[in-house]
């Protein structure tokens, strides 16, 4: 179950990591070609979005690697399904129906927090 857990979590924070990063350097004009909804958002908001993802990541690897304070990897996996789930939100209330990517992060992310509090 370790292993299932670390390999989902890895998952998890690469794919964060990345859409984050991109999300806190590229104009809107960069991202718009793989994200239609960055025009409903301030810039401000889609940074700091790009900034929680990028640090939701982080919690959840650095704290299991490092030892100190564990249960904030419990704490960023639960944070990242609500991230999504609001994602889902943004995206349908937007007229956007393709929530695919985002069902199935918050799946990947149910399954992080299920494997750490099943330990």
């Amino acid at each position: 179950m370790n292993i299932a857990s670390w390999i989902v979590a890895g998952l998890l924070a690469l794919f964060y990591c990345y859409a984050g990063t991109l999300k806190v350097i590229r104009s809107r004009d960069q991202l718009r070609p793989m994200m239609a909804w960055v025009d409903r958002l301030p810039l401000p908001a889609l940074r700091a979005l790009g900034t929680v993802e990028v640090l939701g990541a982080a919690g959840l690897l650095l704290p299991p690697l490092t030892g100190i304070a564990p249960s904030l990897a419990l704490a960023a996996a639960i944070g990242l399904v609500v991230l999504q789930a609001c994602a889902i939100a943004v995206h349908l209330t937007g007229g956007d129906r393709r929530i695919e990517l985002n069902a199935g992060l918050i799946a990947a992310a149910a399954v992080t927090v299920w494997l750490a509090t099943g330990r």
